[in-house]
């Protein structure tokens, strides 16, 4: 089996505001850095409704839909711009985990990666935020218990910045194990150690500058433990590389090689409880260079770990 890569050029519709960070850009560096590869290629799917309402209610894509714009942009706060393209590449996002999950649990892949835009970590229930329109993440959670019966699925995000959004549509879901380490103090403000869930939320708050081996000590200390207890049947990755040394946005300074690294530790932990299945769906990551980089070296490391 092979490494699944999943995206679609409707990403490239959702077009935000001058000098924003979320740019078209960021897909073709990320395509840019995997385009070497061998990998199985798949278009994403237009996500079903019916996938969306698993997570949020139907009032909050109504109002995504009647917020869309025939022209120029609609600002929903000073950070989430919805283009004319917006509404079917964030469709399209869900389209394309939830066909990442079908083909790592149907068998015709080893594991998966994501590749869409707008990213969906920071939409809750009925809030779009940070760029954020719809729980991707969440909803391939989910669906997969759902779906395909599962009765865990564990989510570990490492982007830097807390998957509030992530964390609000699972909290009260025993099923599911959400995993988050990000910088703090750092935009959205949540993801502090006592935000538990039903006991199965784990926030790992870290401070500006934390560095690569902190970083790998908590990862082995903390998360990685917690994951391989819950024991998941599924593992899903919120891949956001913003972490990176050199992204501005942020300060946590990981190194490339850091998420080569841990997407190693975690294919073990996919590879000891649910036969490799592992699906991983981009988040962050706004330096261009250190984007394709690191998402370079991540799918390097699932493909490896897929044959």
């Amino acid at each position: 089996m092979t490494t699944a890569l999943i995206t679609h050029p409707d990403c490239y519709d959702h077009v935000t505001p001058p000098g924003h960070p979320e740019q078209v850009a960021r897909l073709d560096a990320v395509l840019g850095g995997l385009e070497a590869m061998d990998l199985l290629r798949v278009k994403a799917p237009l996500g079903a409704e019916d996938d969306i309402l698993r997570c949020h209610p139907q009032g909050h894509i109504n109002s995504i839909r009647a917020a869309a714009p025939t022209e120029g942009w609609r600002s929903l706060d000073a950070d989430t711009h919805l283009s004319p393209g917006t509404l079917g590449a964030a469709f399209r996002g869900v389209g394309g985990i939830v066909r990442a999950v079908d083909l790592v649990m149907g068998g015709e892949a080893g594991n998966a990666f994501v590749a869409m835009r707008p990213p969906g970590h920071h939409a809750e229930r009925e809030t779009a935020m940070g760029f954020c329109f719809f729980g991707n993440v969440a909803i391939a959670a989910k669906y997969a218990l759902d779906h395909h019966g599962l009765d865990r699925v564990a989510i570990v995000d490492f982007d830097v910045h807390h998957g509030n959004g992530t964390q609000d549509l699972v909290e009260e879901d025993a099923r599911i194990l959400f995993c988050s380490t990000h910088q703090s103090p750092l935009y959205p403000g949540t993801g502090a150690a006592h935000e538990t869930g039903v006991g199965n939320v784990l926030n790992v708050p870290l401070p500006d500058g934390t560095g690569s081996k902190p970083f790998r000590d908590v990862m082995e200390r903390i998360v990685l433990p917690r994951v391989d207890e819950f024991s998941p049947q599924l593992l899903l990755i919120s891949a956001g590389f913003d972490a990176h040394e050199a992204d501005p946005l942020a300060g946590m300074n990981l190194t490339t090689e850091d998420f080569g690294w841990m997407t190693e530790r975690l294919c073990d932990l996919a590879d000891r409880h649910c036969k490799g299945r592992v699906v991983s769906s981009l988040e962050g990551g706004y330096d261009l260079a250190a984007l394709g980089d690191a998402a370079a070296a991540h799918v390097k490391v699932l493909k490896e770990r897929a044959t």
